[in-house]
């Protein structure tokens, strides 16, 4: 795998879970709004934090890098337990207006989570990661789901 492969698949997938997200928002003012978009963009994100926190995260920590993994994994708490709210909300019949309400504060606390990943964890995540760890968590990117159930570590702390 050739360098950066690794950051630019997981950075790829932030924007692509922003974008189900901004897709469902833009509805605001034409009353056309994207719940399939958003549904996708939540699964996404459940199974990016997965992941993370299943693949990524254990062999870093084993590098060295506690403390920002334990940031990483207690803003997964907050961004899962605003996922439950919106799912919630959709399921519940709230306004769409309380949806993008929701949708806002998950995706200024994307943004701010990024932020922070992508020039810290992930490029760390290239240069630390063997062979072996690499290859599971890009064979993850490409095909793997997150086990039912599963629910990330700092959810509803």
């Amino acid at each position: 795998m050739s360098a950066g492969t690794l950051s630019a698949a997981l950075e790829r997938e932030h924007r692509e879970i922003d974008g189900g997200i901004e897709a469902y928002t833009a509805g605001t003012g034409t009353g056309m709004y994207d719940d399939d978009a958003l549904l996708a963009a939540l699964s996404a994100l459940r199974r990016h934090i997965y992941l993370e926190e299943a693949f990524l995260f254990p062999p870093l920590r084993e590098a060295g890098l506690m403390m920002p993994i334990l940031v990483m994994e207690r803003e997964h708490g907050t961004l899962w337990d605003l996922m439950d709210t919106l799912t919630d909300q959709h399921d519940g019949g709230a306004a769409p207006a309380e949806l993008v309400s929701t949708c806002a504060e998950l995706l200024s606390v994307l943004d701010a989570h990024n932020s922070k990943e992508e020039p810290i964890i992930y490029p760390q995540a290239d240069a630390a990661l063997d062979a072996d760890a690499t290859a599971r968590l890009q064979e993850f990117i490409d095909s793997g789901t997150t086990p039912d159930g599963w629910i990330c570590a700092r959810a509803g702390a």
